[in-house]
Protein backbone atom coordinates (compact mmCIF):
# COMPACT_ATOMS: atom_id res chain seq x y z
CA UNK A 1 0.00 0.00 0.00
CA UNK A 2 2.82 2.25 0.97
CA UNK A 3 3.92 2.86 -3.01
CA UNK A 4 -0.07 3.76 -3.46
CA UNK A 5 -0.57 6.75 -1.63
CA UNK A 6 -3.13 9.76 -2.78
CA UNK A 7 -3.00 12.58 -1.25
CA UNK A 8 -5.52 12.26 1.96
CA UNK A 9 -8.22 14.35 2.84
CA UNK A 10 -10.73 15.22 5.92
CA UNK A 11 -14.65 16.37 4.73
CA UNK A 12 -16.46 17.12 7.97
CA UNK A 13 -19.90 16.64 7.58
CA UNK A 14 -20.78 17.32 11.34
CA UNK A 15 -18.88 16.85 14.50
CA UNK A 16 -19.52 13.24 14.46
CA UNK A 17 -19.56 12.86 10.79
CA UNK A 18 -16.49 12.61 9.03
CA UNK A 19 -15.44 11.33 5.19
CA UNK A 20 -11.91 10.31 4.96
CA UNK A 21 -9.99 9.96 1.58
CA UNK A 22 -7.35 10.25 -0.72
CA UNK A 23 -6.98 12.34 -4.17
CA UNK A 24 -4.92 10.68 -6.72
CA UNK A 25 -4.08 13.23 -9.14
CA UNK A 26 -4.15 12.23 -12.96
CA UNK A 27 -0.92 11.57 -14.81
CA UNK A 28 -2.13 13.18 -17.59
CA UNK A 29 -2.40 17.17 -16.77
CA UNK A 30 -5.12 18.53 -17.34
CA UNK A 31 -7.32 16.38 -15.88
CA UNK A 32 -10.60 15.04 -18.04
CA UNK A 33 -12.69 14.68 -14.65
CA UNK A 34 -13.03 12.79 -11.35
CA UNK A 35 -13.40 9.01 -11.08
CA UNK A 36 -15.24 8.49 -7.62
CA UNK A 37 -14.02 5.00 -6.12
CA UNK A 38 -16.22 3.74 -2.95
CA UNK A 39 -15.77 0.94 -1.49
CA UNK A 40 -18.77 -1.91 -0.17
CA UNK A 41 -20.07 -3.83 2.68
CA UNK A 42 -17.13 -4.01 5.45
CA UNK A 43 -14.83 -2.62 3.41
CA UNK A 44 -12.41 0.73 3.24
CA UNK A 45 -10.40 2.30 1.15
CA UNK A 46 -7.21 0.98 2.13
CA UNK A 47 -8.68 -2.74 1.72
CA UNK A 48 -6.49 -4.77 -0.31
CA UNK A 49 -6.58 -3.63 -3.89
CA UNK A 50 -8.15 -0.70 -3.64
CA UNK A 51 -5.35 1.95 -3.29
CA UNK A 52 -3.61 0.16 -6.15
CA UNK A 53 -6.54 0.26 -8.08
CA UNK A 54 -6.62 3.88 -7.55
CA UNK A 55 -3.02 4.36 -8.65
CA UNK A 56 -3.45 2.27 -11.96
CA UNK A 57 -6.46 4.35 -12.69
CA UNK A 58 -5.62 7.56 -12.24
CA UNK A 59 -4.45 8.49 -15.66
CA UNK A 60 -6.95 10.69 -17.67
CA UNK A 61 -8.96 11.33 -14.53
CA UNK A 62 -8.42 11.98 -10.48
CA UNK A 63 -9.14 9.50 -8.77
CA UNK A 64 -10.96 9.83 -4.90
CA UNK A 65 -10.67 6.87 -3.22
CA UNK A 66 -13.42 7.36 0.48
CA UNK A 67 -14.28 5.96 3.66
CA UNK A 68 -17.95 6.69 4.13
CA UNK A 69 -18.43 8.50 6.82
CA UNK A 70 -20.09 5.37 9.12
CA UNK A 71 -18.03 2.03 7.77
CA UNK A 72 -16.52 1.43 10.88
CA UNK A 73 -12.81 2.21 10.26
CA UNK A 74 -11.82 5.01 12.33
CA UNK A 75 -8.84 7.49 12.36
CA UNK A 76 -5.99 4.87 11.87
CA UNK A 77 -7.78 3.55 8.09
CA UNK A 78 -6.92 0.44 8.92
CA UNK A 79 -9.31 -1.29 11.45
CA UNK A 80 -12.86 -1.14 12.90
CA UNK A 81 -12.31 0.79 15.59
CA UNK A 82 -16.06 2.65 15.47
CA UNK A 83 -18.58 -0.02 15.51
CA UNK A 84 -21.31 2.35 17.09
CA UNK A 85 -20.77 4.07 13.68
CA UNK A 86 -21.03 0.69 11.29
CA UNK A 87 -24.46 -0.38 13.68
CA UNK A 88 -25.96 2.84 12.34
CA UNK A 89 -24.47 2.54 8.60
CA UNK A 90 -27.52 3.08 5.99
CA UNK A 91 -27.62 3.60 2.89
CA UNK A 92 -29.21 7.12 3.25
CA UNK A 93 -26.53 7.81 5.19
CA UNK A 94 -23.72 6.79 2.02
CA UNK A 95 -25.67 8.83 0.21
CA UNK A 96 -25.58 11.87 2.43
CA UNK A 97 -22.23 11.10 2.34
CA UNK A 98 -21.84 11.01 -1.23
CA UNK A 99 -23.89 14.19 -2.14
CA UNK A 100 -21.41 16.09 0.23
CA UNK A 101 -18.18 14.90 -1.95
CA UNK A 102 -19.43 15.75 -5.12
CA UNK A 103 -20.36 19.26 -3.62
CA UNK A 104 -17.18 19.32 -2.51
CA UNK A 105 -15.41 18.45 -5.98
CA UNK A 106 -17.79 21.09 -7.24
CA UNK A 107 -16.65 23.79 -5.25
CA UNK A 108 -13.01 22.92 -6.25
CA UNK A 109 -12.63 22.18 -9.96
CA UNK A 110 -16.30 23.43 -10.66
CA UNK A 111 -19.34 21.62 -12.21
CA UNK A 112 -17.97 21.33 -15.48
CA UNK A 113 -15.90 18.44 -14.91
CA UNK A 114 -17.47 15.17 -15.35
CA UNK A 115 -17.48 12.78 -12.67
CA UNK A 116 -17.79 9.43 -12.90
CA UNK A 117 -18.43 6.96 -9.67
CA UNK A 118 -16.74 3.50 -9.65
CA UNK A 119 -18.06 1.26 -6.78
CA UNK A 120 -17.27 -2.08 -5.46
CA UNK A 121 -20.08 -4.77 -4.48
CA UNK A 122 -22.73 -2.60 -2.02
CA UNK A 123 -20.86 0.79 -3.52
CA UNK A 124 -21.78 -0.15 -6.71
CA UNK A 125 -25.47 -0.03 -5.60
CA UNK A 126 -24.90 3.54 -3.36
CA UNK A 127 -23.44 4.81 -6.84
CA UNK A 128 -26.25 3.62 -8.64
CA UNK A 129 -29.08 4.91 -6.25
CA UNK A 130 -26.82 8.53 -6.13
CA UNK A 131 -27.18 8.53 -10.34
CA UNK A 132 -30.55 7.84 -10.80
CA UNK A 133 -30.82 10.85 -8.30
CA UNK A 134 -28.66 12.79 -9.95
CA UNK A 135 -28.70 11.55 -13.28
CA UNK A 136 -27.15 15.11 -14.71
CA UNK A 137 -24.61 14.97 -12.00
CA UNK A 138 -23.10 11.85 -13.17
CA UNK A 139 -21.50 11.06 -16.25
CA UNK A 140 -21.46 7.17 -15.78
CA UNK A 141 -21.25 4.53 -13.55
CA UNK A 142 -19.03 1.47 -13.23
CA UNK A 143 -19.70 -1.46 -10.95
CA UNK A 144 -17.45 -3.84 -9.60
CA UNK A 145 -19.11 -7.33 -8.89
CA UNK A 146 -21.88 -5.07 -7.86
CA UNK A 147 -24.93 -5.77 -5.77
CA UNK A 148 -28.51 -5.06 -7.58
CA UNK A 149 -30.31 -5.62 -4.16
CA UNK A 150 -29.92 -3.53 -1.27
CA UNK A 151 -31.26 -5.63 1.04
CA UNK A 152 -28.10 -7.55 2.46
CA UNK A 153 -29.66 -8.93 5.70
CA UNK A 154 -30.56 -12.34 6.92
CA UNK A 155 -33.51 -13.17 8.31
CA UNK A 156 -32.44 -13.99 11.27
CA UNK A 157 -30.75 -10.55 11.28
CA UNK A 158 -34.09 -8.75 10.27
CA UNK A 159 -36.05 -10.72 13.27
CA UNK A 160 -33.13 -9.91 16.16
CA UNK A 161 -33.46 -6.25 14.91
CA UNK A 162 -37.20 -6.00 15.23
CA UNK A 163 -36.95 -7.88 18.50
CA UNK A 164 -34.03 -6.75 20.24
CA UNK A 165 -33.11 -3.33 18.18
CA UNK A 166 -29.91 -4.73 16.66
CA UNK A 167 -27.88 -7.75 15.54
CA UNK A 168 -24.36 -8.60 14.67
CA UNK A 169 -22.58 -9.81 11.73
CA UNK A 170 -19.54 -11.62 11.74
CA UNK A 171 -16.50 -10.29 9.92
CA UNK A 172 -14.67 -13.70 8.62
CA UNK A 173 -11.18 -11.25 7.98
CA UNK A 174 -11.15 -9.80 12.15
CA UNK A 175 -13.31 -12.24 13.59
CA UNK A 176 -15.35 -8.81 15.05
CA UNK A 177 -18.58 -9.02 15.84
CA UNK A 178 -19.99 -6.02 13.80
CA UNK A 179 -23.73 -4.95 15.09
CA UNK A 180 -26.49 -3.93 12.92
CA UNK A 181 -28.99 -1.49 14.57
CA UNK A 182 -32.51 -1.64 13.53
CA UNK A 183 -32.58 2.19 11.83
CA UNK A 184 -30.56 0.05 8.92
CA UNK A 185 -33.54 -2.28 8.29
CA UNK A 186 -35.92 1.20 8.88
CA UNK A 187 -33.96 3.01 5.89
CA UNK A 188 -34.92 0.23 3.32
CA UNK A 189 -38.63 -0.33 4.18
CA UNK A 190 -38.99 3.62 4.00
CA UNK A 191 -36.95 4.29 0.68
CA UNK A 192 -37.96 0.67 -0.80
CA UNK A 193 -38.73 2.51 -3.97
CA UNK A 194 -36.15 4.82 -3.81
CA UNK A 195 -33.69 1.56 -3.39
CA UNK A 196 -35.14 -0.60 -6.21
CA UNK A 197 -32.36 -0.64 -8.06
CA UNK A 198 -33.25 -3.30 -10.70
CA UNK A 199 -36.96 -1.44 -11.30
CA UNK A 200 -35.23 2.01 -11.44
CA UNK A 201 -32.56 1.03 -13.88
CA UNK A 202 -34.99 0.83 -16.57
CA UNK A 203 -34.73 4.58 -16.74
CA UNK A 204 -31.14 4.95 -16.51
CA UNK A 205 -29.61 8.13 -18.37
CA UNK A 206 -26.26 7.54 -18.31
CA UNK A 207 -23.69 5.02 -18.99
CA UNK A 208 -23.35 2.01 -17.31
CA UNK A 209 -20.92 -0.73 -17.13
CA UNK A 210 -20.92 -3.79 -14.87
CA UNK A 211 -17.67 -5.25 -14.25
CA UNK A 212 -17.74 -8.78 -13.13
CA UNK A 213 -15.69 -11.57 -12.40
CA UNK A 214 -16.76 -14.93 -13.70
CA UNK A 215 -16.81 -16.52 -10.02
CA UNK A 216 -18.31 -13.61 -7.77
CA UNK A 217 -21.50 -14.98 -5.96
CA UNK A 218 -24.64 -16.13 -7.71
CA UNK A 219 -26.92 -13.75 -5.73
CA UNK A 220 -24.38 -10.91 -7.39
CA UNK A 221 -24.17 -12.49 -11.03
CA UNK A 222 -27.86 -12.92 -11.04
CA UNK A 223 -28.59 -9.71 -10.15
CA UNK A 224 -26.60 -8.62 -12.70
CA UNK A 225 -28.36 -10.60 -15.17
CA UNK A 226 -31.88 -9.05 -13.93
CA UNK A 227 -30.24 -5.23 -14.64
CA UNK A 228 -29.25 -6.15 -18.18
CA UNK A 229 -32.58 -7.28 -18.47
CA UNK A 230 -33.81 -4.22 -17.63
CA UNK A 231 -31.30 -1.88 -19.45
CA UNK A 232 -30.31 -3.65 -22.42
CA UNK A 233 -27.80 -0.57 -23.29
CA UNK A 234 -25.84 -1.51 -20.21
CA UNK A 235 -22.25 -3.34 -20.86
CA UNK A 236 -21.33 -6.43 -18.70
CA UNK A 237 -17.89 -7.43 -18.85
CA UNK A 238 -17.06 -10.63 -17.39
CA UNK A 239 -13.57 -11.19 -15.71
CA UNK A 240 -12.75 -14.78 -16.39
CA UNK A 241 -11.66 -16.58 -13.21
CA UNK A 242 -12.45 -13.56 -11.14
CA UNK A 243 -13.80 -13.86 -7.69
CA UNK A 244 -15.82 -10.99 -5.79
CA UNK A 245 -11.68 -9.20 -5.17
CA UNK A 246 -10.45 -10.34 -8.44
CA UNK A 247 -8.20 -12.83 -6.52
CA UNK A 248 -7.10 -9.47 -4.33
CA UNK A 249 -6.52 -10.20 -0.55
CA UNK A 250 -5.88 -8.12 2.35
CA UNK A 251 -2.89 -7.01 3.07
CA UNK A 252 -2.62 -6.69 -0.54
CA UNK A 253 -0.08 -9.28 -2.15
CA UNK A 254 0.13 -7.93 -5.30
CA UNK A 255 -1.84 -7.98 -8.96
CA UNK A 256 -3.47 -10.83 -9.88
CA UNK A 257 -4.67 -11.56 -13.60
CA UNK A 258 -8.14 -11.05 -12.90
CA UNK A 259 -7.45 -7.71 -11.08
CA UNK A 260 -5.39 -7.07 -14.41
CA UNK A 261 -8.25 -6.90 -16.92
CA UNK A 262 -10.28 -5.81 -14.58
CA UNK A 263 -8.64 -2.84 -14.32
CA UNK A 264 -7.55 -2.60 -18.49
CA UNK A 265 -11.52 -3.22 -18.87
CA UNK A 266 -12.33 -0.03 -16.76
CA UNK A 267 -9.62 2.16 -18.11
CA UNK A 268 -11.22 1.36 -21.67
CA UNK A 269 -14.48 2.24 -20.16
CA UNK A 270 -13.65 5.73 -18.45
CA UNK A 271 -11.94 6.74 -22.30
CA UNK A 272 -15.53 5.91 -23.42
CA UNK A 273 -17.46 7.11 -21.33
CA UNK A 274 -15.42 10.44 -21.62
CA UNK A 275 -14.75 10.21 -25.28
CA UNK A 276 -11.38 10.61 -25.33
Amino acid sequence: MEDYKGVPFELLISEQRVVRGDMYKAKQEPSKGTLLLLHGYKGFKNWGMFPYVASELAEAVDVVAVNFSHNGVGEDLMDFTELEKFAGDTYSKDLEDLQAIIADIHKHVGKEKPILLLGHSRGAGVSLIYALDHPTEITGVISWNGIAHVDLLTPENKAEMRSTGRSYTLNGRTKQMMPLDLEILEDMERNEARFDIVGRIRDASFPITLVQGTEDGERLLRGSEKLVANNPDIQWVRIPGGNHTFGSVHPYQGETEPLRMAIEETRGVIRSMLNL
